[in-house]
Parts: structure tokens; sequence; C-alpha cells
């Protein structure tokens, strides 16, 4: 079938949106985009400027910097899906640590990053054949995509995923900071004035908190199927 469609992932932080999305993407030959990524890369920036720290935030300066932020994905072959570049620079490691992850949400409440980065993302995605995830994809960036899936799982699984995850890379972490991490997330998240996080009224809702990944990707990949033949 050549009918392509705008498929919009949205929820919880760890819920493995991102994996799922890749995992689409590539069973349907769409393009793949990791708003999460752009969120983090804009996030270690402030980080690498000093306008962001556990304790304060200088949203003034990095307003006044935002033209000078550059973001890229790009094909990584080996890996199979793209990685985000920053400037030039590939950071897709440094995004994913826990460093980048305490502050992202307070980056992502600011209206004139969230306004810079949709815009961007809506360009990608103006011919349709895209899995974006995200936190407002659904509800913001792409109000009409085709198929709309919301995920979700309890706090405790989604911390387990996250530690197990990062523990295998070798960062040194604690489950307790990870899940206190996942929680403060939820917060900030769903309570920021700016395109909070919640469920599209049209968004198909999947708890994947018992499901592998396995699992999850057919549950999901026969929704898009469905989509596409009706």
């Amino acid at each position: 079938m050549n009918t392509k469609i705008t498929i919009a992932i949205d929820g919880f932080s760890s819920t493995g949106k991102s994996t799922v999305a890749k995992q689409l993407a590539k069973k349907l030959g769409y393009i793949y985009v990791d708003t999460g990524a752009m969120y983090r890369a804009v996030t270690l920036y402030a980080m690498q400027h000093n306008y962001i720290g556990n304790d304060f935030l200088h949203t003034s300066k990095l307003i006044s910097d935002l033209d000078k932020i550059r973001l890229t994905f790009q094909f990584n072959e080996a890996l199979g899906f793209a990685e985000m570049y920053l400037n030039g620079k590939n950071i897709e490691q440094e995004i994913r640590g826990l460093d980048v992850s305490n502050l992202v949400s307070k980056i992502a409440a600011i209206s004139e990053v969230r306004k810079k980065l949709v815009s961007e993302q809506q360009l990608m995605g103006k011919n349709k054949g895209i899995v974006m995830d995200g936190r407002d994809i659904g509800t913001v960036v792409f109000k009409d995509a085709a198929l709309k899936i919301f995920m979700t799982a309890s706090a405790d699984t989604r911390a387990t995923r996250r530690y197990e995850e990062l523990k295998k890379r070798g960062d040194d972490v604690s489950y307790a900071a990870i899940l206190k991490n996942v929680t403060d997330r939820d917060l900030m998240d769903t309570m920021r004035s700016d395109s909070p996080l919640v469920k599209a009224k049209d968004a198909i809702e999947v708890d994947n908190s018992d499901l592998t990944l396995e699992g999850q990707f057919e549950l999901i990949l026969q929704l898009v199927n469905k989509k596409l033949n009706s």
C-alpha cells in the first residue's frame, strides 16, 4: 500500500516510546524522529553554557541563544537509526545520561524552546510517512495524525527498565535516583503550563507494564495495519 500516514506516539518517560517508534519506522520504511532527543540537546547546550543546574535556570540567556542552536538527525547505518547532532557534533551518548534527564523537563517547559522545536518537527513531518514520539505530538505537533498512541506503565516498571539500561551502558546510577527522576519528570511534564503531557482524546492507550518488547511491537503494529487498511 502506497498510502503513508503520520504516527504520533506520546507518553510518560521511559515507557519505550523511542524503541517502538524506531521499530515501526524500520518496518514501514518511514522516517523516525525522536523529539525527546531534541529537548535533551537543548538541555545539553544550556548545561554547557552554564545556563541551567539543579538549583538555577537562566531562561533569558538560553532564549537569546536559540538561533545559535542547530539540531540535526544523521542516520547511522550500523545502528539502524538516526542520531542527534548539536551544531554538527554527535551528542547521542551525552544526552542519554541521568544528568541531562534530571534537567530536561525544565527546558521543555520554556515556551520559546517549545515553539522553536515544534516548528522544526512540523516541517520534518509535512510529507507524512513519519513516526514521531514525544510528549505533545498528538496534541500539538500533529493534531491531525492518522494514528495516535499514548504509552504508559507503572513508575516502578519504568524506573527498573531505565536502571537496567543505564547500568548496561556502564553508568554509575542508583535505582532510587532513577525512580525519583521518573516521578519528578512525570509531575513536571503533566503540570507545565505550555503543552502539558496529556492523552489526546483520539489516542489509543497502551499500558506496557506487563508487555515484552516483542509483544508491545506486535500490538502497535496491528494498530498501524488496521489504520492503513481502513
